[in-house]
């Protein structure tokens, strides 16, 4: 009689490691978000008792259904050591839907409640476009070469996922170092910890310990943080759906490529996921941040949501099912009973922060070691576009800071000083599906299928023309001059296909 297989427990002890990861970084993520609309004077009543319960179960219920994925995958294989895809809010949007689409709309009306309606309405449009994207990433994983996925991931992991965590860091070095050497020696080194402690567990007592003693935290703002105590449960916000829909038009356009991103992402960390063994149904998984999405924006959510970067580094830490479950039920929790800020106010951020360095170390180390020698000059090329839109947006936010903007101070003025603004503009916009376009033309090149490099090159030049790429919005001829490039680019290609020069064998 054979052995019956199990498949991966509910709980393992590597969970652990993993809860104090993916829920601080999760937890990090939607206090940052509400934190944005605190800033910009949003109602109490608005934030606390609409946006932040609302959100909290599109972003827990994810959490949730991954790991009941994850746990019945491993049954239906045999396989006792799946991990289940980390989920969360959509980074960048948090910044794009604050200051992009309900500020002004406030400044528009006066009215907050007409602003988060357009909110929520924008953050259905998102939804809706990313289900959709749902039945479209198995063409796009058929057809855009691995290296491509995981080398857009690893430009992601190093700026937009490492780069202000490291600045933090090394703005209180005696905390962000001593930290990030204990996750690095747990999760790297594999070194056993005093009372095996998990690794991010210490991380967070040392740094929270010795933020303390040294006066780094301020009780002050663990008082405000716990008189704002208050408990919320979600509600339905149909009516003011509706009502948003009046005013989303002007933001419609920037909508469609950003959801296009949202899907591209989660696209790329499911293929990264199956690159570490745990192979998930693609169109089944990328449904979920999409109809949750839109669940949420029925709830009152703004945020859209996405599967996470980092599988393979909370794998590699020994996370497997009771990780993701125990942050989505957590995330609920805290936010239900009003307790994130009084969290955040308690725990430094530096000591959170060097997990996510971890993860962008992790998901770079999984792109280049699995990629083919051969394609790592592409996937070179490929970090560029989110080199470019960092540093735009550091650019930006600097520029802000001192009541300005690079169109007030002029892009010659810039370019004479090495700051090729307009350039990087245009290469960091849509940066994902850039870097996967780019990288995907450059290895057929790499491969001397030329003309097959030079059928994604008019593909791409399609994209440009219509905004979905290096363009601020989509539409009839936004991207045009980018697009006139690709045509050149598909041009060479074929020179380079039919061209035989005297010494060259034939093939």
């Amino acid at each position: 009689m054979s052995k019956q297989t199990k498949g991966t427990p509910w709980f393992v002890k590597g969970d652990t490691n993993g809860f104090f990861g993916l829920f601080s970084n999760v937890l990090t993520n939607f206090l940052a978000a509400i934190g944005l609309l605190a800033a910009i004077n949003m109602p109490t009543d608005i934030l606390y008792g609409k946006i932040v319960p609302g959100t909290a179960v599109a972003v827990g219920l994810g959490g949730i259904i991954f790991a009941i994925q994850a746990r019945r995958k491993s049954l239906q294989i045999g396989k006792e050591d799946m991990t289940a895809m980390p989920y969360g809010l959509s980074v960048p949007h948090y910044f794009i839907v604050a200051f992009g689409v309900i500020l002004p709309v406030y400044a528009a009306t006066n009215d907050w409640v007409i602003a988060w309606s357009t909110g929520i309405a924008w953050n259905l449009v998102q939804g809706i476009i990313m289900t959709l994207g749902a039945f479209v990433g198995p063409y796009i994983q058929k057809y855009i070469p691995r290296s491509a996925l995981l080398g857009s991931l690893a430009g992601i992991a190093l700026t937009f996922i490492a780069m202000n965590p490291m600045g933090e860091i090394f703005s209180t070095p005696y905390i962000g170092l001593l930290t990030l050497v204990i996750v690095l020696g747990g999760w790297i080194a594999h070194k056993k910890l005093p009372g095996n402690i998990p690794a991010g567990l210490l991380a967070i007592i040392i740094g929270m310990t010795l933020a303390w003693v040294t006066g780094y935290m301020d009780f002050s703002a663990v008082q405000e943080a716990a008189s704002g105590f208050r408990i919320a449960f979600p509600s339905v916000a149909i009516g003011h759906l509706i009502e948003g829909f009046a005013y989303l038009s002007p933001f419609l356009a920037a909508a469609i490529p950003l959801a296009i991103y949202d899907f591209l992402e989660s696209l790329d960390n499911i293929e990264s996921a199956e690159v570490e063994g745990d192979k998930y149904p693609t169109t089944q998984s990328l449904l979920v941040p999409g109809l949750l999405t839109i669940f949420g924006s029925f709830l009152g959510s703004p945020y859209p949501t996405i599967i996470y970067i980092g599988h393979p580094g909370w794998k590699k830490a020994g996370a497997r099912v009771g990780y993701s479950l125990a942050t989505g039920v957590g995330v609920m929790l805290i936010a239900f009973i009003g307790l994130m800020p009084l969290v955040m106010s308690v725990i430094p951020l530096v000591a959170l922060l060097p997990i996510l360095v971890y993860i962008a170390m992790t998901i770079g180390t999984q792109a280049y070691t699995t990629a083919d020698p051969k394609h790592v000059p592409a996937m070179i090329l490929g970090l560029m576009p989110f080199i470019a839109s960092y540093v735009i947006l550091q650019v930006d936010n600097a520029l802000t800071a001192a009541g300005l903007s690079a169109s007030e101070i002029g892009f010659n003025v810039l370019k004479d000083n090495g700051v090729y603004y307009e350039g990087w503009s245009t290469l960091g916009a849509s940066d994902i599906l850039v870097s996967m376009m780019l990288i995907t033309i450059v290895i057929y090149l790499i491969e001397k299928k030329y003309k097959v490099a030079a059928i994604y090159s008019l593909i791409t030049a399609v994209l440009s023309f219509f905004g979905f790429i290096h363009a601020g919005a989509f539409g009839f001829g936004t991207g045009s001059e980018a697009a006139l490039g690709y045509v050149a680019m598909a041009a060479g290609l074929l020179f380079l296909n039919y061209y035989k020069h005297p010494d060259e064998r034939h093939e």
